[in-house]
């Protein structure tokens, strides 16, 4: 583990982002401490019945994954995917909250104009409206505003896309986490095809896209695209993998190249959400997005006197055994980094309500199921027990 770690360290990354959880440890935490997003008060009305959520996301490290793949293929349409994926990550951050309508956008795009053409730039801004018109399609309003578009090629060694979404709700209608012993946790696949995707989704999300990408990928990569990685790393810990993104893997009865199941756009879960919490927003103890941190995620929420056992998650999809062996990663550590099958977890005191969510996300194509249970403990931890092997986290 610890060679691993090292390699994380090496490579500039952090699944843990505990500088970032330091620097901002002093912060003001919000009207609602525990929400999965800081909520402020209304300060576009002044209603004290309301409040404010605004968040920033990007696509990350996986916009150097559509560069090689574009590069490699000539398919503008990958960069159609990392649109979804810096929309998604800030959309399903805030459903996590409540803010599940009446939303507006932002986008911030840096692109080193050497390397990234204008027609790049024309599909991602293009696509931005194209996207937001799918969501409508399912009752999920959501205005696409201005942005900023610049060229930093001293800063940006590619490209970075990123958005920014700002909503205005009821503080009734907020979610605060508050996880407590004998609930159920129902999780949500991340991978397959659900009802409103038009392709196989390998589940990847837009987290541990820099594991992944370095540890599956070919050095082909470094001598072909230097410019897609940080050159300050040592050569070792740089595409040490023996796979090129055109290789092919066999997922029931098709055969996926690796590129697209890397690159696969980050499943959003508002066309589920948007029902879900209409319907059972009085049974939601806590709405966790599995993103950074993986099956940890819902540690930065839990409170300090249960354990969190998961012990019926989903079959590890193609693409994370793919990664395990490429890395040689523990199952701990996949646990930490990936979602390993779904991305998001919603905690119920209620069976009927878990089933009836199960049934909800079932007539949009998504797999759902009981994944596991909260217990009273004096020690917190998540403990996740998968394929005969049980791993505990203490906190």
């Amino acid at each position: 583990m610890q060679d691993n770690q090292l390699k994380y360290d090496q490579r500039g990354v952090s699944a843990s982002k505990d500088e970032v959880h330091q620097a901002i440890r002093g912060l003001d935490k919000g009207l609602f401490p525990n929400a999965f997003c800081k909520v402020i008060p209304d300060i576009a009305a002044g209603d004290a019945d309301y409040c404010n959520i605004m968040h920033a996301d990007t696509a990350g490290s996986k916009t150097s994954l559509a560069y090689l793949y574009w590069k490699e293929t000539g398919d503008i349409n990958v960069w159609k995917g990392i649109v979804e994926d810096a929309i998604v990550m800030n959309l399903d951050d805030m459903a996590c909250t409540g803010a599940i309508d009446n939303i507006v956008l932002s986008s911030t795009i840096g692109r080193n104009k050497t390397l990234i053409s204008g027609e790049v730039i024309s599909t991602i801004i293009n696509y931005s409206q194209a996207y937001l018109d799918k969501l409508r399609d399912f009752g999920i309003g959501i205005t696409l505003a201005g942005g900023e578009t610049a060229d930093v090629g001293d800063i940006v060694r590619t490209i970075d896309v990123g958005y920014t979404a700002f909503a205005r709700l009821k503080r009734s209608d907020i979610i605060n986490i508050a996880i407590k012993p004998g609930d159920i946790i129902v999780g949500f696949s991340s991978y397959g095809q659900s009802a409103y995707e038009s392709e196989y989704n390998g589940g990847m999300g837009s987290n541990g896209l820099t594991s992944a990408r370095h540890d599956v990928l070919d050095k082909f990569y470094a001598t072909q695209f230097p410019e897609s990685y940080n050159p300050n790393i040592p050569q070792d810990v740089v595409y040490t993998g023996s796979k090129r993104l055109t290789d092919k893997i066999t997922i029931g009865n098709d055969e996926i190249n690796i590129g697209k199941l890397l690159l696969s756009p980050t499943r959003t879960y508002m066309p589920l959400l948007k029902p879900l919490i209409q319907h059972h927003r009085h049974n939601i103890h806590g709405l966790i997005h599995c993103s950074g941190g993986g099956q940890t995620k819902v540690s930065k929420f839990m409170p300090s006197d249960v354990s969190i056992i998961k012990d019926q998650l989903f079959d590890i999809p193609p693409l994370f055994k793919l990664i395990k062996a490429e890395s040689g990663l523990s199952m701990r550590e996949m646990f930490q980094v990936f979602n390993m099958g779904h991305r998001l977890e919603c905690y119920t005191p209620d069976i009927n309500a878990a089933e009836s969510m199960i049934d909800l996300a079932s007539k949009l194509g998504i797999e759902a199921k009981i994944i596991g249970k909260v217990v009273a403990s004096a020690s917190p931890s998540i403990i996740i027990s998968h394929e005969g092997e049980t791993i505990e986290y203490l906190y």
